[in-house]
């Protein structure tokens, strides 16, 4: 299944302003909002917005997305759900002054983070996650021409076969941090190879 019909899908936690324009999703974050669940800082974080649909099994999702990443741990991108103690979501988030490509599983209420600088820019950042048996397979690319890097090859339950899955965005230290969607894509497994 290939979706741009961002009306199909179901919000949690709806963010206070969006705009569905062709083919492109448009909101604006509610104040301190976030997905964390207490390793390190101890706290439950359970109110980022999240647009999904679901899904059992196997499959490959991929969405393209821009912001303006101006304030720490603004955050965008894709979101793989069961409940609120077990989740991925992997994006662009703003920390240290600069973008950094963002991966967080949480398995039994246990969030780690982990995260990279991406170079100076502000275009759209790509990425896909790929679920194949107990593992999440994370990719990136920044721009269309761009090859798509191994971002993660991380653990989630097996056991977890149905799956909300879709695009997250999330502003832990203020309201209102800009994003847009420009497409979201759910299909069958591309591929095995992480080669």
């Amino acid at each position: 299944m290939t979706t741009g019909d961002w009306n199909g899908m179901s919000w949690f936690n709806p963010p206070p302003r969006l705009e569905v324009t062709t083919g492109e999703l448009r909101l604006a974050t509610g104040d301190r909002t976030d997905f964390w669940q207490r390793t390190y800082y101890g706290f439950h974080h359970d109110n980022g917005h999240f647009l999904h649909c679901r899904r059992d099994g196997e499959f490959t999702v991929e969405t393209a997305f821009s912001g303006r990443y101006e304030a720490l741990y603004d955050q965008a991108g894709l979101m793989l759900r069961h409940d609120a103690e077990n989740w991925m979501k992997c994006g662009v988030e703003f920390t240290d002054g600069c973008r950094h490509f963002s991966t967080v599983v949480t398995v039994a209420g246990r969030s780690d983070w982990s995260a990279f600088a991406l170079p100076d820019g502000h275009g759209a950042v790509e990425a896909r996650v790929t679920r194949l048996a107990d593992a999440l397979f994370v990719q990136y690319r920044i721009s269309e021409t761009d090859i798509w890097k191994m971002a993660r090859l991380g653990y989630f339950p097996p056991d977890l076969t149905s799956l909300e899955v879709g695009v997250t965005a999330c502003s832990p230290q203020r309201a209102g941090f800009d994003v847009s969607f420009h497409r979201f894509i759910l299909t069958d497994p591309l591929s095995r190879d992480i080669h």
